[in-house]
């Protein structure tokens, strides 16, 4: 039986890799930061042969810092931000660079086709309102802008998706990238309303698949580049937000992650399949459970912007210098991409209020880090409103090595917040569903075994009394500027 299987995660910053003992967990890890590229307004996008290159140096380097045998590697799986857009040619050629998920250029697209569609219930069709994530509108702007590029595409495929298959697997599509895109009913099925308003041919969907099925094989090119095994395994893995929340324990019920990636996630575990057009719905890879979730367009992003725009300085000591301020002086709206759910309007543009002269950088960049905590708040409302309570939060990824991001969370939230240690993310759920998917490991619940749990973060009560008032004053906010934002947004246009 094979040893080791590799998770691979192409994020939006970024790439992990992990080699993963059946045993003993992980055994080595690896990464590669990727270039946005955001050349103009809503503009999100990546190149593929960065993924590409990304996926293949740091597969080579697990294995080596390992010192693992390349034949005891049984198979791989990726997992990737959804729904990314990548046209590829009937060569499984990448024909552009990747549209990521938060890309909102489609905006006049998104709603002629509401317009088409407004006699249909999508959310109950699709489990998804269309928005500026939806993948018709991607299409169709497309179609209308790079016409070349249309009119050659093959498939539409996603970021993940796409890279297990230029190691060699069959083109497809993984479940929750067929489910987020909307261009499939919640049953799996194409939705016919969407793909006649959007005019999209249905050979151009790639057959759907879900995570632990084996879809490949590693080719012999492949394999010379990165060092394995030809013929090992393929499997699909998952999108990312998913499988990091399979990775941290959102198992049962009331169990729910905040991921603190480049953009923000957060995901509650449900038995049903609950609808709601102010969020987004995902399978969770445990069959028959679901992940209603909520995405935000900016969460890590926007502080790399800040830490951007104040020359750079080590985020550490913006840290430093942020914990020594008063909380909610200065009010920030985090729609710097416009805005995915709740929400769903990419028309929202990025605010700071409140300053005056004596604010200061750190006075801003607190502000930053709770917008991105309200934001989640927001969720937390909508999840009570459809009955969902939480009664376990696990955070995770990048920004929850911040202790005092953590805590803001648990300030505004008001529940107690469980760092997940070590935590590399969507890469250890790949792994595990890849050694599921060659029956390496026996059962789902497998995971439980390679999560540890750190110390929770508790709310203070005094800055949670602060920020209580703060956020009712902050959604006010956002009703206020609304139609500022829209105003500025569309004179251009």
């Amino acid at each position: 039986m094979s040893h080791y299987t590799i998770g691979v995660d192409i994020g939006t910053t970024g790439t992990k890799t992990v080699l993963f003992d059946v045993d003993h967990g992980i055994v080595a890890t690896a990464s590669r930061e990727t270039a946005l590229y955001s050349t103009g307004p809503g503009i999100a996008e990546a190149d593929t042969e960065q993924w590409h290159r990304n996926v293949v140096e740091s597969i080579r380097e697990v294995v080596t810092a390992a010192g693992a045998d390349a034949g005891e590697v049984g198979a791989i799986a990726t997992s990737g931000m959804v729904p990314a857009v990548v046209p590829i040619d009937k060569s499984g050629k990448p024909l552009r660079r990747g549209i990521l998920q938060n890309d909102a250029r489609a905006h006049r697209q998104v709603d002629r086709l509401a317009e088409s569609v407004a006699a249909v219930d999508l959310v109950s069709l699709t489990g998804s309102a269309l928005t500026q994530q939806s993948v018709a509108p991607t299409i169709v702007w497309l179609r209308e802008n790079e016409p070349d590029v249309h009119a050659r595409t093959t498939h539409w495929v996603g970021s993940y998706d796409w890279v297990l298959a230029a190691l060699g697997a069959q083109v497809h599509v993984e479940q929750n990238w067929a489910l987020e895109s909307g261009l499939f009913t919640i049953a799996g099925a194409t939705a016919e309303p969407v793909l006649a308003a959007a005019d999209i041919d249905p050979a151009t969907l790639a057959p759907v698949c879900r995570p632990g099925t084996r879809v490949g094989e590693l080719s012999t090119a492949a394999a010379e580049l990165t060092g394995l095994r030809a013929g090992t395994a393929l499997v699909v893995g998952g999108a990312d937000h998913v499988l990091s929340a399979y990775a941290a324990g959102v198992n049962q019920p009331g169990d729910a992650l905040v991921k603190l990636g480049g953009a923000g996630d957060i995901l509650a575990a449900s038995n049903t399949g609950v609808v709601d057009e102010r969020l987004y719905l995902d399978a969770h890879p445990v069959p028959g459970q679901w992940l209603p979730n909520g995405c935000m367009a900016t969460s890590g992003s926007l502080i790399r912007w800040f830490q951007a725009l104040v020359g750079g300085v080590e985020l550490t000591a913006l840290d430093a210098e942020a914990a020594g301020r008063a909380p909610a002086e200065v009010m920030c709206l985090p729609y710097f991409l416009g805005e995915k759910s709740p929400i769903h309007d990419p028309d929202l543009r990025g605010v700071f209020a409140g300053l005056h002269l004596g604010h200061t950088r750190a006075d801003m960049y607190r502000s930053v880090l709770e917008a991105i905590a309200f934001g989640f708040r927001h969720h937390i409302d909508v999840f009570a409103d459809i009955g969902l309570p939480l009664r376990r939060v696990m955070i995770t990824n990048g920004g929850s090595k911040s202790t005092l991001w953590k805590q803001i969370h648990a300030d505004i939230l008001g529940l107690e917040m469980l760092p997940v240690r070590g935590h590399p993310g969507a890469s250890l759920g790949a792994a595990v569903i890849a050694a599921i998917g060659i029956g390496a490991l026996d059962d789902w619940s497998d995971v439980s075994r390679f999560i540890t749990l750190d110390a929770p973060y508790v709310p203070d009560p005094a800055h949670k009394s602060i920020y209580d008032a703060a956020y009712a004053t902050w959604r006010d906010l956002g009703d206020a500027v609304a139609p500022i934002s829209h105003a500025i947004a569309r004179a251009p246009r």
